[in-house]
């Protein structure tokens, strides 16, 4: 045999086999990757982006209580359209169970300090585990009465703080406070405490380094209402009859409010809501010792008319400020004697002053229909509001019950 031709045959031997095991390996590493899943790359969290706009057409008769204009010297009345609030909310996820939330506020239409900006709200890292175990960390709204939570955007009534009553708590911003807050649903029940740092506070004590306290339970007896925050209304997405009781001190002063909430589906009939409160401030939020309390009702009309339903709606409030003994009234008591009571009627107001600390005279109060009075009692004096506001209708627009928007 020639060697050329051996070396020949041997050389397309080795070729063709090489050529064969080349196809086997390709075949064999398709067939195992076929058999294997692709893993995608992981999604980023999902954001949530939402915005909050309240604006106005705006007619005072003696005085505004609702809108940044006031009526001037020598005339009886002011028009305006303002820019009342506007709110820009982000919610993220970072984990199942870590999430963040960071929120603004417009601070409303006007000129003067603090007018024409925005500002931060709501800078919240929240640890929500479970139902019993969540933890918030930032600036948020702490522990206090149902309509701190709600906010002006979750209300019943267009006006809420109107009357220096619901809502009367320290804070930094919008209700706000910075600090560290704990909050679980147990069944029927919701428990909320929290530290919040005391410098940065709008309260009235006067060491502001020392933290401030805060806690709040609420009982649902019906619908449960399940996370951080409440509402003033649901409009017929639930049926709720809860109670809560709230409280917050600092530096031995203290302020406190129980507060309740009826909103009833009837059937095919509309919505009945009533919401009640009483607060009383012991020096912590103003340096005036104060106590108030309002009562609401409204009625939603089950037919849609054009793009919302007509609600009805009727809130009386009343406010009294510990005073010493008013100016003029001269109190001539002695341990032997008892002082009589005494009743001066001031002006008559509806409203509620912008500094609860002033007393209003008959010259200087630019409210009416309502009563302000100054009673004296063994030389402690009250200043009493009482708010009548009169009925109104609003219309109810669709919108969905999100429970942490953020209020």
């Amino acid at each position: 045999m020639d060697l050329k031709q051996t070396s020949g045959s041997l050389t397309c031997w080795i070729a063709l086999a090489g050529a064969a095991s080349t196809v086997l390996l390709i075949a064999r590493v398709s067939s195992a990757a076929a058999d294997e899943t692709v893993q995608p790359i992981p999604a980023l969290p999902p954001i949530s982006i939402g915005v909050g706009l309240q604006t106005s057409i705006y007619a005072c008769d003696k005085s505004c209580i609702y809108s940044p204009s006031t009526v001037s010297a020598g005339d009886n009345s002011v028009q305006g359209i303002a820019v009342d609030s506007i709110r820009l909310y982000i919610n993220g996820s970072v984990t199942n169970t870590l999430q963040l939330t960071f929120n603004t506020e417009y601070t409303g239409s006007g000129s003067g300090p603090g007018d024409n900006k925005v500002e931060v709200t709501d800078a919240i890292g929240r640890f929500e585990y479970n139902n019993y175990l969540n933890i918030w960390a930032g600036r948020f709204l702490p522990p206090s009465d149902r309509a701190n939570f709600y906010g002006p955007y979750f209300a019943n009534d267009w006006a809420p703080y109107a009357d220096s009553v619901a809502g009367y708590y320290p804070n930094v911003a919008a209700g706000r406070d910075n600090g560290l807050a704990y909050w679980g649903d147990f069944g029927m029940l919701k428990v909320q405490l929290g530290a919040f740092g005391g410098e940065s506070l709008k309260s009235a004590v006067t060491d502001k380094s020392k933290i401030l306290g805060a806690a709040r339970v609420t009982l649902d007896f019906w619908d449960k209402e399940s996370g951080y925050y409440l509402y003033g209304t649901y409009y017929g997405d639930k049926n709720v009859l809860a109670l809560g009781a709230a409280g917050q001190t600092q530096d031995g002063k203290s302020a406190w409010s129980i507060d309740g909430l009826l909103d009833s589906k009837l059937g095919g009939a509309g919505v009945v809501t009533v919401e009640a409160e009483y607060q009383k401030d012991n020096g912590l939020t103003a340096a005036t010792p104060s106590d108030g309390w309002f009562v609401l009702g409204s009625y939603l009309f089950p037919q849609v008319v054009g793009v919302g339903k007509f609600q009805p709606l009727v809130k009386y409030s009343n406010k009294s400020l510990a005073l010493p003994s008013a100016k003029g009234v001269t109190s001539r008591c002695t341990e032997a004697t008892r002082c009589p009571d005494q009743e001066t009627v001031v002006a008559r107001s509806r409203g509620v002053h912008a500094d609860p600390t002033v007393v209003p005279t008959l010259a200087e109060s630019p409210l009416n229909n309502g009563r302000t009075t100054i009673r004296t009692r063994g030389g402690v004096t009250s200043h009493v509001l009482d708010h009548g506001y009169p009925q109104r209708t609003k219309v109810v627009l669709p919108r969905t019950i999100s429970a942490q928007a953020g209020n």
